[in-house]
């Protein structure tokens, strides 16, 4: 058994997976203000009611000449004196005169949504390079400031957790994204343990911090693969980790998803949730280069986009829509408003594979109320599924007893025979008598 731990205080504000929209797939590191907003009163008139809430500006707010998922290296960030991010006046200009995000956040509260920014972890390199102040010790940027770097992006030295001012900043750090009224911080170059180490003095130094807040704030890591050997330190400091780097719209990333999940799904209860990433789809790609295309539809078929959604919810993943909602197509809009699915993710408790083969795999999920079948046909060709066959070969005959199972994506009574086209989902319901 691996070794868990409880967290009061998770409960009281991550009971459920976060849902809601960031900027990354649609615009890189430079996102406006003004799109933000936009897209924020698009969930509030659209999606709100089915449990979106959370709006996430990602990447490099701080950067005023950023114009796509490409960094410019070394250019000169907007800070304040005690060596802390500030957003970039050109961008988001409600931030002048010092406000920060707080104009922002109280916009987005207003439309009874909730406010996120990315942060890169550590203190930004201007910061060492010109020996500014550290809020609440005589110590300077340069004095906690360590070589241990991101090795993709510029901004940021690590910081020394050696010293108890490295703690300092971070508590500064979340006591000005409080003042703010920040809701979800998503801390990036944490959560990768495969490639460069996960970074637990610098994660623990964090939740700290935003526990001294007393502010509900959800803390979010990335990018991944998060490993499972470090799986109870997660649950114990973070809300959600990254399982993978960053997801795009391909068939083979999809598929990888599915032994991640499989995977780490012990580990997910209330207040810990994993992270498969965003959902790339709608319009993606508007000012960002990344995920081998510009800008696009997804390029995931009808099909797979069904497949993706289904995954990501039965395995009770968080949801972060990455398109753009301005434009979202009654289909995909169609795939983020339905009632059913939507209740299924907020409500199993339990989620679980229980078979895989070269044809297809099952997911079951369980709640008071009902239990949950997903099966998706992973080949290149159409698939015959029979319902009655399926009970002896993954053991899950007696849920199947309860009676007809409603086939969640169309809302009609499931027959015990069907053809399942390439990379598609099925996604059935039964209630429990």
């Amino acid at each position: 058994m691996f070794e868990t731990y409880f967290n009061e205080d998770f409960l009281t504000f991550s009971q459920i997976p976060p849902k809601g929209w960031n900027s990354w797939d649609c615009f890189g590191a430079s996102v406006t203000e003004e799109e933000v907003r936009q897209n924020a009163e698009f969930m509030a008139k659209h999606l709100k009611d089915y449990g979106w809430e959370y709006v996430i500006a990602d990447i490099q707010w701080y950067e005023p000449s950023a114009d796509s998922s490409v960094y410019h290296n070394f250019v000169p960030l907007c800070m304040d004196e005690y060596s802390r991010l500030i957003p970039a006046e050109n961008r988001f200009p409600s931030s002048k005169g010092g406000k920060g995000f707080k104009p922002l956040a109280d916009y987005i509260h207003g439309l009874g949504l909730k406010f996120g920014i990315h942060m890169m972890r550590g203190i930004p390199r201007q910061a060492a390079h010109q020996n500014t102040m550290i809020k609440g010790t005589s110590l300077r940027a340069r004095d906690i400031s360590c070589n241990n770097i991101c090795p993709w992006n510029s901004d940021m030295y690590g910081v020394n957790m050696e010293l108890a001012e490295g703690q300092c900043y971070y508590d500064s750090l979340f006591e000005l994204y409080a003042s703010w009224d920040v809701d979800f911080v998503k801390v990036d170059d944490t959560a990768n343990s495969v490639l460069y180490g996960c970074h637990k003095s610098e994660i623990a130094a964090i939740r700290k911090a935003i526990d001294k807040t007393n502010r509900p704030i959800v803390l979010s890591l990335s990018p991944g693969p998060a490993s499972v050997e470090h799986g109870a330190f997660l649950q114990k400091n973070a809300n959600m980790w990254r399982l993978t780097d960053d997801f795009w719209d391909c068939w083979s990333q999809l598929l990888d998803m599915f032994g991640r999940l499989e995977k780490w799904a012990p580990y997910v209860r209330k207040g810990n949730w994993i992270d498969a990433d965003m959902l790339p789809l709608g319009h993606i790609g508007i000012r960002s280069s990344d995920g081998g295309a510009g800008n696009r539809n997804t390029r995931f078929t009808k099909e797979e986009q069904r497949t993706l959604m289904t995954l990501w919810t039965i395995a009770r993943s968080p949801l972060f829509f990455g398109g753009d909602l301005r434009d979202c197509d009654p289909f995909t809009l169609s795939l983020l408003t339905n009632k059913e699915v939507m209740a299924m993710h907020r409500d199993i408790s339990c989620s679980r594979q229980v078979y895989r083969d070269s044809q297809m795999i099952i997911w079951e999920g369980i709640s008071d109320r009902a239990v949950y079948y997903a099966f998706f046909n992973i080949t290149d060709t159409k698939l015959r599924i029979s319902l009655d066959g399926l009970k002896d070969i993954c053991g899950v005959g007696e849920p199947m007893n309860y009676g007809s199972a409603v086939d969640l994506w169309t809302g009609i009574v499931s027959p015990q025979e069907m053809d399942l086209k390439s990379h598609d989902a099925l996604l059935l319901k039964y209630e429990r008598v």
